[in-house]
């Protein structure tokens, strides 16, 4: 794709906590170290308001760059539950009417695991038409519904769109951008530059990735095609005046009402 009817929106995810699903299911939920395309295309649909039986084809069309900037630490998430009733849980098995049995022999009390990713840092660049990039960038900035990363319990920190860069290409973008981890991270790195890890959707790449949804309709179930990545490694100056991202402005001091929106420059 060349040419100025093209652009590139740059994205920056970060958050306490991440979660971006890979292929496991039912009570363990594991997460894959970068954002996939499904969960990346989830946050995007979202904030356009859309419906979960609504086409996603247009957005699937997008291609995806990610770069690394702060890799976080994996959290384990445990719990164990229970039926309030006190009877014993259901089980995966149904009866003739399709209904849900309970476990033989009785269970009364069940484990879940769920994973995240602490305090990671992000910068995802989606290329495509400009048209449909513009509107997507004033939904993120305006989303309709609440935005999050992979899960609902994972509210982004600070602002998420980055803006549009007309006429590039992903890898060009993923070089652009200044390092956006945190403070505490910059303050351990001494050298004048941080060597990055990224990946670019890439049809000549050798590497593939299973994270292209079909939907997000839950009645039918959501189906992951193939894509072919490239893996690269991008190195940025550091500039230690410069902070990571900018701080949206939340108002007046003393301004009535309260916004918490705002912070997240919506």
């Amino acid at each position: 794709m060349t040419g100025t009817q093209h652009a590139v929106l740059v994205l920056r995810l970060a958050a306490p906590l991440q979660s971006w699903g890979g292929p496991s299911r039912y009570n363990r939920r594991e997460t894959q170290p970068r954002p996939t395309k499904s969960g990346v295309l989830g946050l995007l649909a979202a904030a356009e308001g859309r419906d979960r039986e609504a086409p996603i084809t247009d957005l699937v069309g997008l291609q995806l760059g990610v770069r690394i900037d702060q890799p976080g630490t994996l959290l384990r998430d445990y719990h164990t539950y229970s039926d309030h009733r006190g009877l014993p849980l259901l089980s995966a098995k149904t009866n003739a009417k399709g209904q849900q049995t309970r476990t033989t022999p009785a269970k009364y009390t069940g484990v879940t695991q769920r994973f995240y990713l602490q305090d990671a840092v992000f910068v995802a660049t989606l290329r495509g038409r400009k048209t449909l990039l513009e509107s997507l960038d004033e939904a993120i900035r305006h989303p309709v519904y609440p935005i999050s990363l992979g899960r609902r319990s994972c509210p982004p920190t600070g602002p998420v769109s980055l803006g549009l860069r007309p006429d590039t290409e992903l890898e060009d973008a993923l070089k652009q951008v200044p390092w956006q981890a945190g403070t505490h991270r910059r303050t351990q790195v001494t050298d004048t530059s941080v060597s990055l890890e990224a990946t670019v959707e890439d049809p000549a790449g050798d590497q593939l990735a299973v994270d292209v949804p079909d939907t997000y309709d839950l009645k039918t179930g959501t189906h992951f095609s193939r894509r072919t990545v490239r893996h690269l490694w991008v190195t940025l100056p550091i500039d230690p005046t410069q902070p990571p991202h900018s701080t949206p402005d939340t108002g007046t001091p003393g301004q009535s009402g309260h916004d918490p929106f705002a912070l997240l420059g919506w």
